[in-house]
Order: structure tokens, then C-alpha cells, then sequence
């Protein structure tokens, strides 16, 4: 369920002030992970890597309270439910999008990826849950090796989103580097941070 809230009602009222209508609102961190254990889990449990990387993102938005917000045009709404989206490779060669409901029960939510990001896959259509759940983002363009990457802003989608690209290998040690990008109307900085270094992320998994 989504709802319009009233800024001046929230803890984001003097973001929603300060940032709604900048020219460019949106704030990207960088940060580099070990994910040696997360890896191990991956190849243990023979669960893909980019699957697990999404629950983890989804397990730490979900106990930061402002993930549930997100400015949509010129509104604030609030949403009881997130999901997260990935893309994927479709039987034409090209991109497609799907998002993915976020569940805290691993096997629940790796049967959902598994069969959206199939279906997805087949059809050449995207999956959207945009309307019913507050996305974050993710590309992950594991094939290459590349030390950042930042979003592009376009005016019309004020997601959160990640990006990353292969992890490294390094004795026993995994490490990927990702970029954050977010709203600032949405989250603060220090909100920002503690999602990335959450015991529920991928580097402390």
C-alpha cells in the first residue's frame, strides 16, 4: 500500500525544503566491500551472487525508516512495502527490468527472483511493482571490472540506486566496490552510511 504524506508532518520536512526543488537533488557514496563471506554462502547454498547481493540490499533498507519514503514528482509518499529491482538479459540480447518484492525470508525471495528474472527473461517485458512498493535499483555489470559508476539523474525517477561491477580476488579475499546513489530528499547522509555498512549488507554478511 502507498500513501501522500505531508512533508511538514515527517522528519524530512526541511529536506523536502531544502532539496525538492534542486536542479540536481541526488547524492552518490562509494564504497568497497569484502564479500569473501558472501561469496562462500553463494557457492555453499549454489545461490547466484547477484541474488544474494539484492536480499541483502533489501534486508538493510528495510530497518532504515527512510526507505519507505521517496518524493515522486512534487509529492512525498510513503509505502509499506519495498522491492528490488534488477536487470536483466533477455532472450533478444537486450536489457529488460524486473523488480523483485523484498521478503526477509531468503528462500522465499530467492524463488521469486529465480522465477521473475526467468520470466522476465523469456517475454522481454518488464516487472514493475513501482505503484505497490518503494524500488531501490541495482546494474550489476559483474562481467567487467570497473572501480565506479554514478547514475544517471533524469527528473523522473527518484529511486535509490547501486551500481557495481566485478568483485576481485585477492589470496582469500572478495572485495567489489559499489556506488550509492539516493535522494536527498529521501535520506540524509548519515542514513545513507549506516545502510551501507548494516550487518544486514553484503560486506557484513
Amino acid at each position: 500500500m502507498v500513501k501522500e504524506i505531508n512533508p511538514s508532518e515527517t522528519s524530512r520536512a526541511y529536506a523536502y525544503n531544502m532539496w525538492m526543488k534542486a536542479p540536481m537533488p541526488m547524492v552518490t557514496f562509494f564504497k568497497t566491500l569484502d564479500v569473501s563471506r558472501l561469496l562462500r554462502f553463494s557457492r555453499r547454498r549454489k545461490m547466484k551472487f547477484n541474488m544474494l547481493m539484492c536480499y541483502c540490499i533489501g534486508k538493510a533498507a528495510s530497518q532504515i525508516e527512510e526507505f519507505r519514503t521517496l518524493p515522486v514528482g512534487d509529492r512525498l509518499l510513503r509505502y509499506d512495502t519495498l522491492a528490488v529491482n534488477t536487470i536483466v538479459l533477455n532472450r533478444q540480447g537486450e536489457v529488460s527490468s524486473c523488480d523483485i518484492p523484498f521478503s526477509t525470508d531468503l528462500y522465499a525471495f530467492n524463488a521469486d527472483y529465480l522465477q521473475l528474472t526467468r520470466q522476465v527473461a523469456d517475454t522481454c517485458e518488464n516487472h514493475d511493482l513501482s505503484e505497490d512498493s518503494m524500488v531501490i535499483g541495482t546494474s550489476a555489470l559483474a562481467r567487467f571490472d570497473i572501480d565506479g559508476a554514478v547514475g544517471m539523474y533524469s527528473g523522473i525517477f527518484n529511486n535509490p540506486f547501486l551500481i557495481w561491477g566485478k568483485y576481485r580476488k585477492k589470496l582469500f579475499r572478495a572485495t567489489l566496490t559499489l556506488s550509492f546513489q539516493f535522494h536527498h530528499t529521501q535520506m540524509d547522509g548519515a542514513h545513507a552510511a549506516r545502510f551501507l555498512g548494516s550487518a544486514d549488507f553484503p560486506g557484513g554478511w
